[in-house]
């Protein structure tokens, strides 16, 4: 039998005494926060003037840029001025004539499997890769083929014979995905150097040029003698630098902070108001700085490695051999960067190929790693809306000629390293500002400190 209810309560209710009671709180939280590896991983290099300059020895480039294209329907056409990337091209500024030699690119498509090139035949004409991924392969010593590389998107081939003799093709190029092709044949570019002097002198001066001496790496060669007995005449020499050396200024990222005086002054217990506001604004802008280091168009990582130093994936998704190809362009690979979901493609062909990647330790978190080379996730490396996305792989620090961030501490109403704190001032609507501000920015201080693994299908 159930107790009678009394309508009159004989002690507090807990709702009541909620009000007399503290609560138990968290700071605020913020799901915008990842571990911004990259921040971790770049050894932080102090820039007292503002300005980073990054000397080079002098470097001979051979106009080996990508060619862009534009496309109306199912036509491709290669943009007239981009023909200027091919090195017997390079320099040279008439737009009608260009115009001229883009007009006689013929498009054709390719099949996977198809062979647009054979190695041993006789080079007649450019191969420009509009869309697709194009093998280059030679004959294996013991049967098949061995691959060289592959060219997609912007490549071209065969290029050389526009000012030298046509020689043959010395490797075989192979659909590996449905391409397209512009194909500019040699005898429509003597055709056009025969109607225009301009043309013509042009590329006999790049044919009667002499090839600077290089290294494989393509600065300028330093003269040495070896292996001599006697008194021979030892060679004279000395190391030529860039005349105009890049220089790096530190970018900023800002914002105001506004806090009402009223919350400033009646809530701030137990936590104070504008130090948990500050906290935030700071992470946001942290989160910005990763950001811009692997995305600004001036300095960000994805868009300042040598185009020598991209390379793509054998047929789309990461492979072993992959990363093999990546890591193994650059001395002393420090780190390899990649989206989440980019590394989850990663153990996917892994597990496929009956392949385990190790791990590591680092800052006490267990990592993947591949060949002991820590594979850090960074969200900030985009993936497009067909489902690729890059990998990125740094050699890091001053000492090893890599990849450094670059700060300067010491300034004024500093909060963090490189980062302020200044008041602004209160408005007539009693609102408290303060300009808080991030000064940063990266270089890479050879060519080869950085790669980048493309069109990674995950």
């Amino acid at each position: 039998m159930n107790a009678p209810v009394n309508p009159v309560p004989t002690s507090l209710e807990t709702a009541a005494a909620r009000n007399l009671a503290s609560t138990l709180k968290t700071p605020p939280q913020m799901q915008g926060i990842s571990p911004r590896w990259l921040l971790k991983a770049l050894p932080w290099v102090e820039v007292s003037a503002g300005t980073y300059r990054v000397n080079r020895r002098l470097t001979h480039t051979l106009g080996d840029g990508r060619v862009e294209f534009v496309s109306t329907g199912t036509e491709v056409r290669v943009i007239p001025a981009e023909l200027t990337e091919l090195p017997a091209l390079g320099g040279f500024d008439d737009p009608g004539v260009l115009d001229v030699l883009a007009d006689r690119c013929v498009q054709r498509e390719y099949g996977p499997g198809d062979v647009i090139a054979a190695a041993g035949e006789p080079v007649g004409e450019v191969v420009l890769i509009a869309h697709g991924k194009v093998r280059r392969s030679v004959p294996g010593r013991y049967g098949g083929e061995a691959v060289l590389g592959v060219l997609a998107d912007g490549d071209h081939a065969g290029d050389e014979a526009l000012a030298g003799p046509p020689g043959t093709w010395p490797h075989t190029l192979r659909a590996a995905t449905r391409c397209t092709v512009l194909a500019l044949p040699l005898d429509e570019v003597r055709t056009v150097a025969g109607e225009s002097p301009a043309l013509r002198a042009h590329l006999d001066a790049v044919a009667a040029r002499p090839a600077p001496r290089r290294n494989k790496r393509g600065e300028a060669d330093i003269a040495l003698a070896s292996g001599h007995t006697g008194e021979p005449a030892l060679p004279g020499t000395f190391v030529d630098y860039e005349l105009h050396p890049r220089e790096y200024e530190l970018s900023v990222a800002q914002t105001v902070l506004r806090v009402h005086t009223r919350v400033a002054d009646l809530y701030s217990e137990p936590m104070n108001q504008v130090e948990e506001q500050l906290r935030l604004t700071i992470e946001a802008l942290r989160e910005r700085q990763e950001n811009e280091l692997v995305n600004n168009r001036e300095f960000g990582l994805l868009h300042n490695a040598d185009l020598r130093q991209r390379i793509r994936t054998r047929t789309g998704p990461p492979t072993p051999d992959d990363l093999d190809d990546l890591v193994s362009r650059r001395r002393k690979t420090r780190y390899l960067l990649a989206h989440p979901r980019t590394i989850a493609a990663i153990g996917r062909e892994c597990s496929a190929r009956g392949v385990y990647p190790g791990q590591t330790e680092l800052d006490g978190v267990r990592l993947h790693a591949w060949r002991g080379i820590p594979i850090l996730p960074c969200d900030k490396i985009p993936v497009t809306r067909d489902n690729t996305s890059s990998v990125l792989a740094m050699r890091t620090g001053q000492e090893d000629q890599g990849v450094v961030g670059l700060h300067q501490t010491g300034i004024p109403e500093e909060y963090e390293p490189s980062l302020n704190v200044r008041f602004m001032g209160i408005d007539e609507q009693a609102v408290i500002a303060y300009l808080v501000s991030l000064y940063f920015s990266a270089a890479v201080l050879v060519p080869d400190a950085l790669g980048i693994l493309e069109d990674v299908e995950i």
